[in-house]
């Protein structure tokens, strides 16, 4: 008799920001501006790292990897974010809400290894300089980038996955404006043991474990650029590793006041708001106002094009 009468959920309602009516209008432009800037900008850097030949190095191959990664990223959030403020209705299918949240947990961690091994051609660049082209040859960063796909894909499909067969027969509502693995976990009517303990497995190996990484090599970098002896050979160490750095930091910094801290708090969404809507628009001028190479091909390119 308990079995008939529960109720099989067909689909969520993302409440996202239906509380703050006042709030909408001004988050509705603000994230427009925000996906238009990140798409151009991240499609302007792939353009000028293309069309000029000095940049076609290790350093620039992954920058331009994670301007494709960066134009997927937003693309799976903020396009559904701009309907939930303008849709009166609010829900999304079961399918919808699994692709987005394998998507977004995808990607995301495909960052976090990215974010690596841009640290790791850094650390060859400064430490290693001898045998740096010998190592970072293209074929070899070919499978780098292809292998941080891969890792990001499988690692977050198995808590997607256990996320996905849990029963879903009670409320349906998501306080939050995209789906994400702890809010539908916390939704099942079955007890989501193993689905909290891959999600955290996944946790510990895509992103515990390229921090731990980034950072051991940035204590390396750190450690061989002061023993530099001149200021200006200091300056040109740190210049080419300084706009990596301040990326990882803006994007570690953000996920970890969102995933970290308690959950339950009205605070989650404004600060899934950091890390979706404002952190992504922010890295193209990072990478372009902070790099002089950059900053010298894109001259060129509206020179020629002028």
């Amino acid at each position: 008799m308990q079995d008939a009468n529960k109720t099989i959920v067909t689909e969520f309602i993302l409440l996202g920001f239906s509380n703050f009516v006042t709030f909408q209008n001004i988050l509705f432009n603000v994230a427009v501006l925000a996906y238009v800037v990140c798409i151009f900008g991240n499609i302007a850097i792939i353009i000028l790292v293309r069309h000029d030949p000095s940049l076609h190095t290790p350093m620039y191959f992954f920058i331009t990897t994670f301007a494709v990664l960066e134009i997927m990223f937003v693309s799976v959030t903020i396009p559904k974010l701009l309907a939930l403020l303008v849709q009166t209705s609010k829900t999304i299918s079961m399918i919808g809400c699994f692709v987005q949240m394998y998507a977004l947990n995808a990607l995301g961690e495909t960052e976090c290894f990215l974010f690596a091994l841009m640290a790791l051609d850094r650390y060859l660049a400064i430490n290693n300089p001898l045998r740096y082209a010998a190592i970072m040859t293209q074929k070899f960063c070919y499978v780098l980038a292809v292998l941080s796909w891969i890792a990001g894909f499988i690692i977050s499909f198995i808590p997607t996955i256990c996320t996905i067969l849990l029963e879903y027969c009670g409320p349906n509502e998501i306080n939050q404006f995209f789906c994400d693995l702890s809010p539908l976990q916390n939704l099942a009517c079955s007890n989501p043991f193993f689905s909290n303990l891959a999600t955290q497995i996944a946790a510990v190996l895509s992103v515990v474990f390229p921090f731990i990484t980034i950072v051991a090599l940035y204590t390396h970098i750190i450690n061989t650029v002061m023993k530099i002896g001149s200021t200006e050979g200091k300056q040109k160490a740190f210049s080419t590793c300084s706009s990596h750095l301040i990326v990882a930091c803006l994007f570690y910094c953000t996920v970890i006041a969102v995933y970290i801290r308690p959950k339950g708090s009205q605070n989650d969404k404004f600060l899934a708001l950091m890390y979706i809507v404002v952190t992504p628009p922010l890295n193209p001028f990072i990478y372009t106002l902070r790099n002089r190479e950059v900053k010298n091909s894109a001259r060129k390119l509206i020179r020629h094009l002028l």
